[in-house]
């Protein structure tokens, strides 16, 4: 009874239950209908084979037409079961109920067919399969299974009972032993069916339990990427939507989780809400470290410029305000994000409001050590994105500041307003030696079109070789995006958003997944 009350714990409501018990409920009245519909056809077959010309004397027996309604009330219950919208409650109550009437049905429809031969053993047949099938495809604990099995039982006994111990012509006169072999043999498929279920139940509550880390509840795969996996989850208690990530110990070191575990904590002191959120960290019982944030529904800067090509002006410079407004606060704690790139931005709807920025992936924050701290920051590795790593963050990564961070943010800015890359070799070497020698081309000429003036000499600023002739901060070069003097209302935000949620859904990467793409390379290694 303990471990019957534990597995119903683990297997209480919840929306990915609900949604799995619909969609096996759905597949059980299915394969049923499919069952009796076959078995139909079989009968009039033979039927037709056997007792031809007196085939329609035989196919219009009342039996028959039970076989029919049988098979109308299992499609009936399937068309049903197709509700998205129905409770959990619902589909249990919708499986007792259907089970129960094909139960009947079937004991009905043999009970009115004296004449063939052996029918209780053709009913505990028809009853041991229709149950095996319930117990394997739809999740049930056993106790429901046991339950519908005893009903079933009953029907078979009542079912034998009026076809043999009925005292009328034809009737068994040793109607008594053949009542008690039916009730054992369907004895012996009620628990069978019971064992299946608790087997089967059993296994999803431990799998459902394998996929709960704490008070989070892993639901589906979101993504994957350099340093771990992305789960869509939600909270045991508060339901809301959560992206979770786990972190591959086989692709990490204990120094490197170390510094990890430090900067998620750093990284949940920020509150900006242009900065996604950390709810929670932790490690599993097995080492891995995981946090989970809040999940976002909306699109990367990436996947908006593959949907919608080059931005509107004023629409690039909201953007970037909104990364600057997170940016600044991050850097007057001392965290350094260097992985800023349009997959690590994500632009959604939020509060009843459209084209908010989330800034995300802070996985890869360096922190400026104060003096005497354990050095964690990893400055000896190389990391971030080729398309959007500041010069410096090659030639001394050891030594850069928050203005690596504005280099990304303008190469991004540059990336919204032409649709193209700032630099675009064939090779990485190719990409990294442009950074460093190349000056970045002017978006005017490549679009072949004007540009507000103002817009672009900011975005080159950012993207100037030497960090002393960037902004020299955030809120600096948030001051310049302002005095740009360019404008994307909420009307304009929320048409677009009208516009294209259809394509939205379906180009749209799922948010929280690292993606690819990350350079990291160990200076200290390859030395």
């Amino acid at each position: 009874m303990q471990a019957d009350a534990g597995l119903d714990s683990l297997m209480q409501s919840g929306e990915p239950a609900r949604r799995h018990l619909r969609r096996r409920l759905e597949l059980f009245l299915r394969v049923l209908a499919i069952f009796i519909g076959l078995s139909w056809i079989f009968i009039q077959a033979i039927t037709a084979i056997f007792a031809w010309p007196h085939f329609w004397e035989f196919a219009l027996e009342p039996g028959r037409n039970i076989h029919v309604v049988n098979l109308l009330v299992v499609l009936g219950a399937w068309l049903v079961a197709r509700r998205r919208d129905l409770s959990r409650a619902a589909l249990e109550r919708l499986d007792v109920v259907a089970t129960c009437a094909v139960s009947v049905l079937f004991a009905v429809d043999l009970a009115t067919n004296p004449a063939q031969r052996r029918p209780e053993l053709f009913l505990v047949i028809l009853l041991s399969n229709t149950l095996t099938l319930r117990a394997a495809l739809v999740p049930s604990s056993p106790r429901r299974s046991l339950g519908l099995g005893l009903f079933a039982l009953l029907c078979a006994i009542g079912a034998t009972f009026a076809m043999h111990g009925s005292g009328r012509p034809g009737a068994d006169v040793l109607w008594f032993p053949t009542v008690l072999m039916t009730s054992f043999l369907m004895s012996m498929a009620v628990v069978a069916t019971t064992i299946v279920s608790r087997v089967i139940y059993g296994l999803r509550a431990r799998a459902s339990e394998a996929l709960r880390l704490g008070q989070y509840v892993l639901e589906r795969k979101l993504g994957e990427g350099g340093m771990g996996i992305v789960y869509q989850a939600s909270h045991a208690m508060l339901k809301r939507p959560t992206a979770v990530k786990l972190i591959s110990p086989e692709k990490t070191t204990p120094l490197l989780l170390a510094r990890f575990e430090r900067e998620v904590q750093l990284t949940a002191s920020l509150a900006h809400p242009n900065t996604i959120a950390i709810y929670d960290y932790g490690r599993t019982a097995e080492g891995v470290f995981y946090y989970a944030m809040e999940y976002l529904d909306g699109l990367t800067l990436e996947a908006l410029v593959e949907l919608d090509g080059a931005q509107p002006p004023g629409r690039v410079a909201h953007i970037l305000r909104q990364m600057c407004g997170a940016l600044a606060e991050a850097h007057a704690v001392g965290l350094i994000h260097r992985d800023i790139k349009p997959a690590n931005v994500v632009l959604c709807e939020r509060g009843g409001e459209s084209d908010v920025v989330k800034v995300l992936d802070f996985g890869l924050v360096k922190r400026r050590e104060s003096a005497g701290e354990v050095k964690l920051s990893g400055d000896d590795v190389l990391v971030g994105t080729p398309l959007y790593m500041a010069p410096e963050a090659l030639l001394t990564p050891d030594a850069i500041d928050g203005r690596a961070d504005l280099y990304a943010v303008g190469a991004v800015g540059y990336y919204l307003l032409s649709g193209q890359h700032v630099f675009s070799g064939a090779s990485v070497a190719a990409v990294l030696a442009d950074h460093l020698h190349t000056a970045p081309p002017s978006i005017a000429r490549r679009l072949g079109r004007e540009v507000p003036e103002a817009l672009e000499a900011l975005l080159l600023r950012c993207l100037k070789k030497e960090p002393a002739d960037r902004p020299a901060s955030a809120a600096e070069l948030l001051r310049g995006l302002d005095g740009c003097g360019l404008g994307w209302s909420q009307a304009e935000a929320t048409a677009w958003w009208r516009g294209h949620a259809i394509a939205r859904k379906r180009s749209a990467p799922s948010a929280g997944a690292t993606p690819p793409g990350t350079l990291t390379v160990d200076i200290m290694r390859h030395a």
